[in-house]
């Protein structure tokens, strides 16, 4: 396979790999469109690659799409597993939407910024001068249900699999479980049912490299985001990861022929 990627961290060592940069792409126009996959473009990258080059990139488009925004995020999961998403009200930001949101959520609860990783942009609401904080730095209101928990799961999923799954147990300041944040791995073993979950989200939706943050409840699973870049921190190997996207994209590989035929119509039988 020929691999073009504009990420040289997340492909060091993998083979026959041509790395550009973001920023360069244009100048590469041939390269990209003779590439079996480009791996690890810029979100800003992505309607040229696919639309105009017809490139196949790697993480998935609903990697990308879905991954980019917590909005269209929890959309997704209330579509597909409302009953293992958490009570979320997803509103405009106005006067009436803000007045509504507190009224009908119990304190505290959880607000998030449409756009935010590692932790950042999440507020825990315990009071009505924390809600008006939020809502002057939101463009939309997202406010969900504060789920009784000292620590998630971290479930990676890579191609149709889950690669690994470890706890996050809650940081000394309380409420965050981010590795980032404070948060602390513990590798003991996480149940099925999470993992499941978040195979489950990931094949439906189609979401081909991410880290699921799954919540247990009495038992019960519950889906709070997912990152399509995740920190390896919680992965024992890297070279598992890498065996692992490689081994994802030989399985979906296609050779290209390039003297095979290109008009499905061109060997049907002509009108006389």
């Amino acid at each position: 396979m020929q691999l073009v990627s504009f990420d040289v961290f997340r492909t060091l060592g993998f083979p026959d790999t041509t790395v550009l940069k973001p920023e360069h792409f244009l100048r590469h126009k041939p390269l990209l469109q003779d590439a079996d996959w480009v791996l690890f473009p810029e979100y800003w990258q992505l309607n040229a690659l696919v639309h105009g080059l017809k490139c196949r990139v790697f993480p998935s488009l609903a990697s990308y799409r879905i991954g980019h925004d917590k909005v269209e995020m929890t959309r997704a999961f209330q579509c597909i597993a409302p009953e293992h998403t958490p009570f979320t009200l997803i509103e405009a930001n106005g006067p009436q939407e803000r007045e509504m949101i507190w009224e009908t959520m119990s304190l505290p609860f959880v607000a998030k910024l449409p756009k935010a990783s590692m932790g950042e942009g999440v507020w825990l609401i315990e009071s009505r001068q924390d809600w008006q904080r939020y809502c002057e730095v939101t463009p939309v209101l997202y406010a969900q249900e504060y789920l009784p928990i000292d620590r998630d799961a971290r479930v990676v999923v890579v191609g149709d699999q889950v690669l690994t799954a470890y706890w996050r147990v809650q940081s000394d300041q309380g409420f965050y479980n981010n590795l980032s944040r404070g948060g602390r791995l513990d590798d003991s073993p996480v149940p099925e049912v999470m993992t499941a979950l978040a195979l489950r989200l990931a094949r439906t939706l189609e979401v081909d490299h991410a880290g699921f943050d799954i919540a247990l409840v009495a038992g019960y699973p519950y889906v709070l985001e997912f990152n399509r870049l995740f920190g390896n921190q919680g992965l024992a190997q890297g070279r598992d990861l890498q065996q692992a996207i490689l081994g994802y994209l030989r399985q979906k590989h296609e050779p290209r022929d390039p003297d095979g035929p290109t008009d499905p119509g061109r060997f049907l039988p002509t009108a006389v």
